[in-house]
């Protein structure tokens, strides 16, 4: 138990006199994450709105895809990123591999298909009635659609959520695309599995409570929109 107070001691330590190397793999991770969930946000959402909300061939198809690519191996993602951006790859020209962009890159694919799913299964499991009211009171299909999506604003905020948890905690396509690399590409996990090998068991300690943190702001940012908007 000691073991445990000590690295507790230690890691608030490097915390509170903010620790280059640590802070470092902080900032890592917070750009990194940043670009890929804007990217999924600006592609997944509105994919994941119009595989709900319309009905077109190939949907259920689609439904099916995605749901399927939710279990993508994050360690396949990293490879075949790899494959793309490395020096023989079709875009190994513009220098992405183990860059904070290669990784935002393998990020972006892995939070896609959580965006499109439940952003979709938000809007599928809305009350028909809804959509049936709005167009017998004269709206057209655009105001239908803005009213859908006020409707379902709460359930794709938590499929965002539910992206960037996945986005900030992965190691694998982390490590394959950024490389480790300190003071440049070394994120929270990728530092926390190599001081953890090392020994350094208050650095890991400090790094998985800014990891706690940063999830737990996001978080608190949901619960205060929630409570706005029902005030």
């Amino acid at each position: 138990m000691d073991f445990f107070i000590e690295g507790f001691k230690q890691a608030w330590l490097l915390l509170v006199t903010r620790d280059p190397e640590t802070f470092s793999a902080v900032w890592a991770t917070v750009a990194s994450t940043c670009c890929a969930m804007a990217a999924s946000i600006c592609i997944g959402l509105p994919a994941g709105f119009v595989l709900g909300y319309a009905d077109f061939p190939g949907r259920r198809l689609l439904r099916m895809v995605s749901d399927t690519l939710l279990a993508f191996p994050t360690v396949l993602i990293g490879l075949l990123v790899y494959g793309l951006i490395c020096r023989r790859g079709a875009l190994g020209d513009f220098g992405l591999l183990f860059t904070l962009t290669g990784m935002a890159i393998g990020h972006c694919i892995l939070a896609l298909p959580i965006l499109i799913s439940l952003t979709a299964q938000a809007v599928e499991t809305l009350d028909t009635r809804c959509r049936q009211t709005l167009l017998t009171l004269g709206a057209n299909s655009i105001q239908t659609a803005a009213a859908t999506l006020l409707e379902a604003r709460f359930s794709i905020l938590a499929a965002g959520i539910a992206a960037f948890g996945r986005v900030v905690t992965e190691v694998g396509i982390a490590m394959m695309l950024g490389g480790n690399i300190k003071w440049e590409t070394r994120t929270i996990t990728t530092a926390i599995a190599l001081e953890t090998n090392k020994g350094e068991f208050a650095r890991g300690l400090a790094l998985g409570l800014v990891l706690l943190l940063m999830a737990f702001a996001v978080n608190c940012a949901l619960g205060l929109t929630r409570r706005k908007d029902r005030a």
